[in-house]
């Protein structure tokens, strides 16, 4: 397998008509040998198209990519000893399943003692040694997903490329195919680089995550440590799911005391919400500075009985019920808050509710820039 190393990368698409749009800003990251790699974001922040550049199907407009310290910015496709698989398998619908899997290899003209022995180690790890005489039409959607990696598979490259592969599953399919991508990368132990734009195959799939924004990187870090110590506002905002709750407002004096203080829509009474030591310190002299407060759906808690004093009134707008938990999408001080509690009991919208603020669990940045403190 191979290590690969992205240094100042660059993506420039020319117009006629208006300015040249950037897709990928300098980036630089490097994925560890045998690392699984997920280049996470919204459509249009250039996780894709650096996949491509990785592959050599997209050119280069500046920057430098190594695979196992070979620089490849030249180097044709073919000669790069990669495997991309696409989100519509590609697959060749006149072949069977043992063909289609063997085609690249015959390419190359792979002696056939070699070519079977290759075919089948991929088809048992698959699960595909059943359907190696079918057609593609006579798959399901996973079934030509499989066949689609046992493709990239039997060319045993030094790099797997995975551009969405799942998009076009079913939800349960896609969780199938999560725990399968999952399990051959812990048996294969090969560097996989994997562009998704949903968090949850991110979260659940990587060693290490890449969030992108506007072609930029965001952070990059291991799944709950990305989850935990966001880097800034969008990163916290997209990585979660329901997404954290944020409160903007100031660090003031209040009651005698320091708090941080929301600021509210009209007619609303604003949060006072009095700071930990681990806040004050984070905070340090940014007293009265704009900055916004974020907290996961799981540390907003109902207060249910007596006493409910310094606990927060909240309004129910939804109530999303999950199965094992139900989502509430409340109104708080004239901000939109969401918390994640059990399932057994139901709540109606209009409902009164009271909250109370796990603020040891806080987050909390500059309204500005973003940055996480």
């Amino acid at each position: 397998m191979a290590r690969v190393v992205i240094e100042d990368l660059v993506k420039v698409y020319p117009q006629k008509n208006g300015p040249d749009v950037r897709a990928v800003r300098g980036i630089n990251l490097t994925v560890a040998d045998g690392e699984f790699m997920v280049l996470v974001g919204p459509s249009g922040c250039g996780k894709s198209t650096t996949l491509r550049m990785i592959a050599g199907l997209e050119e280069i407009s500046g920057g430098r990519i190594s695979i196992d310290d070979r620089l490849v910015n030249d180097v044709a496709p073919k000669d790069r000893d990669i495997a991309m698989v696409f989100q519509n398998y590609a697959l060749y619908p006149h072949l069977s399943v043992y063909d289609n899997l063997a085609f690249s290899l015959k390419l190359r003209q792979v002696p056939k003692r070699e070519i079977d022995e290759r075919v089948r180690s991929a088809a048992a790890l698959l699960g595909l040694e059943a359907l190696l005489g079918r057609k593609p039409r006579a798959l399901s959607g996973g079934q030509r997903q499989r066949v689609a990696v046992g493709r990239a598979m039997v060319r045993q490259p030094k790099v797997f490329l995975f551009d969405e592969p799942l998009s076009n599953l079913d939800a349960q399919m896609r969780g199938t195919m999560r725990t399968e991508l999952s399990k051959l990368h812990a048996r294969l132990r090969a560097t996989m680089i994997y562009v998704t734009h949903d968090q949850m195959e991110a979260m659940s799939m990587g060693d290490r995550i890449c969030v992108l924004k506007d072609g930029d990187i965001q952070q990059v870090d291991e799944p709950l440590a990305i989850y935990h110590r966001p880097a800034n506002l969008f990163v916290a905002g997209f990585i979660g799911s329901p997404a954290m709750n944020f409160f903007r407002g100031a660090i003031l004096p209040a009651a005698g005391q320091e708090a941080f203080v929301t600021d509210y829509a009209e007619g609303a009474v604003p949060l006072t919400l009095a700071l930990t030591a681990a806040l004050r310190e984070r905070a340090g002299e940014r007293r009265g500075q704009p900055l916004v407060l974020g907290l996961r759906p799981e540390d907003v808690h109902l207060v249910t009985g007596q006493p409910l004093a310094g606990a927060l009134e909240a309004e129910v707008e939804v109530a999303e019920p999950m199965g094992a938990e139900t989502h509430l999408y409340l109104r708080c001080g004239g901000a939109p808050c969401v918390a994640r509690v059990r399932s057994a009991d139901r709540y109606l919208p209009g409902q009164t509710v009271h909250l109370r603020f796990d603020l040891e669990r806080a987050h909390l940045f500059e309204a500005a820039s973003g940055r996480a403190l």
